[in-house]
């Protein structure tokens, strides 16, 4: 039987489904993703709802690619029972609960309820654009990996949060987490330089993904400027990687 669990808050959530995490340095890693509703951003390159809906859609068993509707906001109970059958039935398939968005941590007073019960079924993974650090010290605790974004303004068109970012940066907690950065054919060397030099002087044993924008099935960038890019990093935080969205690639959500 799944274990009780008490806490009666909901939150609104786009979709639940069993995928390949294609982003990161979980890349290839099997999750169940929880997508949440709102963003306080609004990216140019995002191809991602984000606006509240009546339902939330979920997969009727992981991976299947059929979906049902949960009428919004969705609770914890019915959720958990959810994902305990899901384990139940596939043990060992799911690396970790990935929560994604939209921006998570704008339902953070209900993630510290959730969180707890959550992690008893799976390692909780969070994707988050690094902009909300008021947010992150009441569910430390309970984030086995943290993925978070610095938006550069050459992709985002808007102001990048150098601020919050900063902020947000100074919490994290080396080699489990990680920092991404979303590069477009527009991206100055200049922009990912301050960015290297911020990452390196507050969270240097993080590692930083250089995420090239993908339109189409296609990046928008050329190997010559990616190249560039990467070197331009790597000279202020040696820590760098590139990897494109490979569940584009491979038609996966």
């Amino acid at each position: 039987m799944p274990a009780q669990v008490t806490p009666s808050t909901e939150a609104q959530l786009i979709e639940v489904f069993s995928s390949i995490q294609g982003e990161g340095l979980l890349v290839g890693c099997r999750q169940i993703f929880l997508r949440f509703a709102r963003c306080n951003l609004d990216c140019a390159y995002c191809d991602t709802p984000f606006a509240p809906q009546p339902e939330c859609r979920i997969e009727d068993a992981p991976g299947s690619g059929n979906f049902s509707s949960l009428p919004n906001p969705v609770g914890l109970e019915l959720l958990y029972n959810v994902l305990f059958q899901w384990q139940k039935g596939a043990a060992g398939m799911h690396h970790s609960i990935a929560l994604t968005g939209g921006e998570p941590l704008l339902h953070s007073d209900v993630l510290e309820e959730w969180l707890p019960a959550l992690r008893r079924l799976l390692p909780i993974h969070l994707e988050t654009n690094g902009t909300l650090p008021e947010a992150l010290p009441a569910l430390l605790t309970y984030l086995d990996w943290i993925a978070m974004d610095i938006k550069l303004e050459s992709v985002t068109g808007q102001p990048t949060f150098w601020e919050a970012h900063k902020a947000f940066l100074a919490q994290l907690r080396g080699g489990r987490d990680q920092i991404k950065l979303v590069v477009g054919e527009e991206t100055p060397l200049e922009e990912v330089s301050r960015a290297a030099s911020l990452v390196h002087e507050l969270a240097p044993e993080t590692p930083l993904v250089l995420q090239p924008v993908t339109r189409h099935g296609q990046m928008t960038l050329g190997p010559r400027q990616l190249l560039d890019l990467q070197a331009t990093v790597a000279s202020r935080h040696p820590a760098v990687r590139v990897i494109p969205q490979t569940h584009r690639f491979i038609g996966l959500l």
